[in-house]
């Protein structure tokens, strides 16, 4: 694959983990992996439009949509054509709950999973015997990219069930030939006990749930960077370079990003390299991503900030067209491997901004100031209130072990001011006790408005 896949290129010098120097082996490439870019933009082509045939003809809402902008499936012939074919959102999924957007019977749907649908009706997303086999490989992928082996053991607590994270992972890592250990979510003094006893080299979590794996192995007095683990593949939630560099340094490991979603597929749509860490290569001949305005619809060029969007190529039970996943980050061209684009790390999502006195705040932003104050530990967590007529937002974070009252003074001061120099607004910063934060074992909410009570 060319100077990204000798060793000697830009993935050598980018890693600095245990598992960063070994070289990418070209025999662990699948076909697609070898693809040059044209070869890949010839294959996404034809794929698509099966894929727009596919969904016009069986799902109901496409037909509706596809109608009402003026649009069939014949009048895309070339991928530039994408453009002109309305949005999916996660609304559709909602309206059409349960199965109204299933493109087959569903006696060839073997698999259903749900999100939580904390926030309204859950959007459920089914499999076909081949949408699992394409979800098993485009994992496995994603595990070799990270460094995984044939033999490997793989530690999974990302949470099994109607979350995707957990059984994708698991049938990925059984697909790379590695050895999984299917811990689950929660419990996390006992999935401190199977990490120290199995000896893992690998473990699949969400970051913030590996955060809490760390303080508890520091709990029970074991040193993290003792035990057997060379890579931690961590997804689900946006997470910031600063975040893996405290669990870099903490657990000794390389820690490199995964990217997916249900309504896509699951975990395994795009996957960081361990040798480069240097952004997400999107598995283009699966996923064909676009970048878009968030407040609107113009197409972003390559390079761009907007909102990711995801139509899918191969998918038969629920493919989806234009999926606007909330999502904020760009596209940057391939580097370990080369015919894939790289997306950069999310770097928040629509919905978890805040508009704080007119200016948009994320928390991944409040994250990077407090990751970088002495005397703090990495669990905060925002309160959103209302004094008058303003809106006010308090952080509150915790305090290392054994911080002095004075040394916690001293981080509060720095992190509001830290806020109010990098993002331009005004916060109270409250640092409370050690673990006195709601802790996380799947996805963090790092957000707490209150101001409707």
């Amino acid at each position: 694959m060319g100077q990204a896949d000798n060793g000697r290129g830009p993935e050598a010098r980018a890693g600095s983990g245990p598992a960063a120097g070994a070289d990418y082996s070209a025999e662990l490439l699948d076909d697609a992996e070898r693809l040059t870019r044209e070869q890949l933009r010839e294959l996404q082509l034809d794929r698509l439009r099966a894929t727009l045939r596919h969904a016009y003809a069986n799902v109901e809402l496409y037909r509706r949509k596809f109608d009402a902008a003026g649009v069939a499936p014949e009048d895309c012939r070339s991928l530039e054509d994408l453009a002109r074919f309305p949005f999916t959102t996660k609304a559709d999924l909602r309206d059409t709950y349960p199965y109204g957007m299933f493109a087959v019977p569903m006696d060839r749907v073997r698999r259903i999973h749900a999100s939580s649908g904390t926030t309204g009706r859950p959007t459920v997303v089914g499999y076909t015997e081949g949408d699992l086999s394409v979800w098993a490989d485009v994992v496995a992928r994603s595990i070799r990219a990270a460094g995984g082996r044939p033999g490997h053991k793989v530690h999974i607590a990302y949470g099994y069930g109607l979350f995707t994270g957990g059984l994708g992972a698991h049938y990925g890592a059984e697909r790379a030939g590695c050895t999984v250990i299917p811990a689950s979510g929660g419990m996390t003094a006992r999935q401190v006990r199977l990490i120290q006893d199995f000896r893992p080299e690998i473990i699949m979590v969400t970051p913030s749930y590996m955060l809490t794996l760390l303080d508890e192995f520091e709990r029970q007095g074991v040193d993290p960077r003792s035990t057997s683990l060379k890579v931690g593949i961590f997804g689900a939630e946006p997470w910031t370079e600063a975040m893996r560099r405290e669990i870099e340094e903490r657990l000794d490991i390389d820690a490199v990003d995964i990217y997916g979603l249900s309504e896509v597929m699951g975990p395994g749509v795009a996957q960081e390299c361990v040798r480069t860490k240097d952004g997400l290569h999107v598995w283009e001949d699966h996923f064909l991503p676009e970048v878009v305005d968030p407040l609107g619809d113009a197409v972003m060029p390559d390079g761009e900030s907007g909102e990711l969007v995801f139509t899918s190529l191969t998918k038969e039970a629920l493919p989806v067209i234009r999926y606007r996943t909330r999502d904020l980050t760009r596209l940057l061209p391939g580097t370990a491997r080369p015919a894939f684009r790289r997306m950069e790390k999310v770097t928040g999502r629509c919905d978890d901004m805040v508009i704080l006195r007119g200016v948009n705040v994320f928390p991944t932003q409040v994250e990077e100031v407090v990751l970088g104050v002495p005397g703090v530990a990495p669990h905060f967590r925002l309160d959103l209130t209302r004094r008058g007529r303003l809106d006010h937002m308090t952080v509150l974070v915790e305090a290392r072990p054994g911080a002095a009252p004075r040394d916690r003074d001293d981080a509060a001061r720095r992190i509001a001011q830290g806020v109010k120099d990098s993002v331009g607004v005004t916060v109270e910063v409250v640092v409370v006790e050690p673990e006195s934060l709601e802790r996380s074992v799947g996805k963090i909410q790092r957000i707490r408005d209150l101001r409707q009570s």
